[in-house]
């Protein structure tokens, strides 16, 4: 891990981030580029000073391209330091502006896997709740209705399978709220692995949670035609067995695909 890199829970192996070398890119074409977030990477600058991915992409986007100057870049939408996925960035005004109304809009499918202690009460289960941020301490709250600050939250999930000691889950958030993915299932008493904050006995080594961006589709801000784009998990034997599972589910017909 280089030196003063700040992480909130302190990793107890060498972390490695995204850099212009190593960045795997998913997707690129004049106007988005999408690449596979690694759990260490940061997208929204915070008191750690660590450098961001977005600061990332524009080095490497300079240097494939020979820009004079720094490359532009728009954020369209984030993820939490822990979680590892799929994530888009604009490469100009009008494909930010277009893609952060369809993001409003709620017209981008996004699909999540997560890896939980416990067991959904449901195998396909959908979920509303209202959820409530406290600012402080950096934490959203489920509450069962509304309420002063609470905003509504929505997601859909699907059990892929289970294993000794932990279950298999895909998810489809309809709203992007803080958090929502994981104070949701923590509270269904099936906290992620790894994810100390919502609930989870112990960090992973490396300080990431088994949250993971799998898969996003949207239709694309110029050409107007359908993108789907999908991230490998990182290598860890948990996200294999999840890669397994899923293919089971997807050649039995079962899966829980976009917009069901």
């Amino acid at each position: 891990m280089a030196e003063g890199k700040t992480f909130a829970h302190k990793p107890k192996v060498p972390i490695v981030m995204s850099t212009p070398e190593n960045l795997e890119v998913l997707f690129e074409d004049n106007h988005i580029i999408a690449v596979n977030k690694r759990s260490s990477d940061i997208v929204q600058g915070d008191i750690t000073n660590d450098r961001t991915l977005d600061n990332v992409i524009r080095e490497y986007l300079r240097v494939k391209y020979s820009k004079p100057g720094e490359a532009w870049l728009g954020t369209i939408h984030r993820i939490d330091r822990p979680v590892s996925g799929v994530i888009l960035y604009a490469k100009t005004s009008k494909a930010l502006s277009r893609m952060m109304k369809a993001f409003k809009n709620r017209e981008v499918a996004k699909t999540y896997w997560a890896v939980v202690k416990g067991t959904p009460p449901e195998q396909q289960g959908h979920v509303v709740n209202w959820l409530k941020k406290n600012q402080e301490r950096n934490k959203s709250y489920a509450h069962s209705g509304p309420g002063d600050g609470r905003k509504e939250s929505e997601l859909k999930y699907q059990i892929l399978g289970k294993g000794d000691h932990y279950t298999f889950v895909e998810v489809q958030p309809k709203t992007g709220r803080h958090h929502q993915i994981r104070v949701t299932l923590a509270s269904l008493d099936c906290p992620i692995k790894g994810d100390i904050k919502y609930g989870a006995r112990r960090t992973n080594d490396n300080a990431s949670i088994h949250l993971h961006a799998r898969r996003i589709e949207f239709i694309h801000p110029t050409r107007r035609e359908v993108i789907r784009i999908i991230a490998p998990p990182p290598e860890d034997n948990l996200w294999d067995k999840m890669l397994e599972l899923s293919e089971k589910v997807q050649q039995s017909g079962s899966d829980l695909s976009p917009g069901q």
